[in-house]
């Protein structure tokens, strides 16, 4: 395959970007105030897809089969499967009064220049503890919303405090799927990884908690009065069950159940034919994620089949096997991670995909495996919580009715992840030499 016709390959994730987000800035310019909804993503992404498709028959690929493939991927498919139940259960929680007792009781008890502090250190132990951003936010952004509509904070501004949390446990997390897959690519033990991970991101989150603390100083509780306290019970399990490592479905399901259940014993008028309709509501809200998560999944697929991702792969390796010094190797690490969860918007893939380049650039740069992990876990983090065609993003920006792109700009804590890697990178620490330091 020429270098042409690897780059060719990343063209169609290319016209899709532009025609979005070029539609919503034109909207956006012309006055409309949902300019980014003028033109929705899974219709944006049709063109590119249909190009994508052309691309791939034309080396004589089976278009129609990866397009599927791509689409029924597991990790795609059970990310369909968490946005449907987290619609369904943040519109029931809500829906019972469940949300509203939360973030009354919680109001009540935390000062109103704690709350958004607040709401990034709960967010980011929940996903340390269960590994998952996306969980963490299924499960605590229902709260968000309710703090923000009851302290007269922003919306962007409360749902990014949540989303940074939940990148910043799930990158530390031991459990997480993008530190398994970081530390196995590279040959390095999870522990080494999490003590490299901790001075680079404990100062990101440090940094976030104080300009969160700022910006939530003005807040102004206002909380109306709830019904039955019991209505917090389903929302607590469903905490308790997350934290003790439940799978996310097991524990979304059960929460469903619960919010109905004590809908029924304690909100007025609330029986059986509301929950079902509750139900079908919240996956309707979720009906614009989850088709955009299925075509973004069968355009990956079409694209790395197509080799845009071993094109990608390839500059930045030549890139690094140019240059001499770990600077250079590290900075190159940072770019393939980062630039690859670009072309395929989900970090556990992007991790996969550069692993093995990163960690040849590591061995030829002298990195040691922890420190290569870290930083491929770190940018893939960094870019997943940025992305607004990201799953993440897509998921809280459904769940709160904002703009996804509005959205990448309030998670203040991956952009500070991004300055404090790259400070750590251009001045690094002297690493200490423990056992496995060596590459293979």
């Amino acid at each position: 395959m020429t270098a042409r016709s690897g780059a060719i390959a990343l063209l169609p994730l290319l016209v899709f970007l532009a025609l979005f987000f070029g539609a919503g800035l034109y909207f956006t310019a012309q006055g409309e105030p949902m300019g980014f909804y003028q033109v929705r993503a899974p219709v944006a992404i049709l063109p590119a897809l249909a190009l994508a498709a052309w691309i791939a028959h034309r080396r004589g690929l089976a278009a129609g089969d990866l397009l599927l493939r791509g689409m029924g991927e597991p990790n795609i498919v059970l990310m369909c499967l968490i946005f449907l139940l987290a619609g369904a259960f943040a519109y029931v929680s809500s829906a019972i009064g469940a949300v509203d007792a939360v973030v009354a009781t919680g109001l009540s008890l935390i000062p109103a220049p704690l709350l958004l502090p607040g709401l990034f250190v709960l967010s980011g132990l929940i996903a340390l503890a269960i590994g998952t951003s996306m969980g963490t936010v299924a499960a605590v952004v229902p709260i968000a919303l309710g703090v923000a509509d009851a302290s007269g904070l922003d919306r962007v501004l409360v749902v990014g405090t949540v989303l940074g949390g939940a990148m910043f446990g799930d990158n530390l997390s031991v459990i997480s799927d993008t530190t398994i897959a970081a530390t196995r690519t590279q040959g390095a033990q999870m522990r080494d990884k999490f003590r490299e991970n901790i001075w680079i991101a404990l100062p990101a989150a440090i940094g976030t908690v104080a300009v969160l603390g700022v910006l939530g100083g003005a807040a102004s509780i206002d909380m109306a009065p709830v019904g039955s306290p019991w209505l917090m019970l389903p929302y607590i399990v469903v905490l308790v069950l997350a934290v003790a490592g439940v799978d996310v479905l097991v524990v979304l399901a059960l929460g469903i159940l619960l919010a109905g259940g004590f809908g029924m014993a304690f909100a007025d008028d609330y029986g059986v034919i509301s929950l079902a309709a509750d139900i079908w509501s919240g996956f309707e809200g979720m009906t614009e994620i989850l088709l955009l998560s299925l075509l973004i999944g069968g355009l990956a697929a079409l694209t790395k089949a197509c080799g845009g991702l071993d094109w990608l792969a390839g500059i930045v390796a030549r890139f690094a096997r140019g240059h001499r010094g770990r600077r250079t190797g590290e900075f190159s690490i940072a770019a393939l991670s980062a630039t690859s969860d670009v072309f395929t918007a989900n970090n556990t893939v992007a991790i996969l995909v550069s692993g093995s380049v990163a960690r040849d650039i590591a061995v030829r740069h002298g990195i040691s495996p922890r420190r290569a992990a870290s930083l491929l876990d770190i940018f893939a983090c960094v870019m997943q919580g940025l992305l607004p065609y990201g799953a993440q993003i897509l998921l809280a920006s459904s769940l709160a009715a904002v703009s996804p792109l509005a959205l990448a700009g309030g998670v203040y804590y991956c952009w500070l992840l991004a300055l404090v890697a790259v400070v750590a990178i251009a001045w690094p620490r002297p690493e200490r030499t423990v056992p496995g330091d060596a590459p293979d």
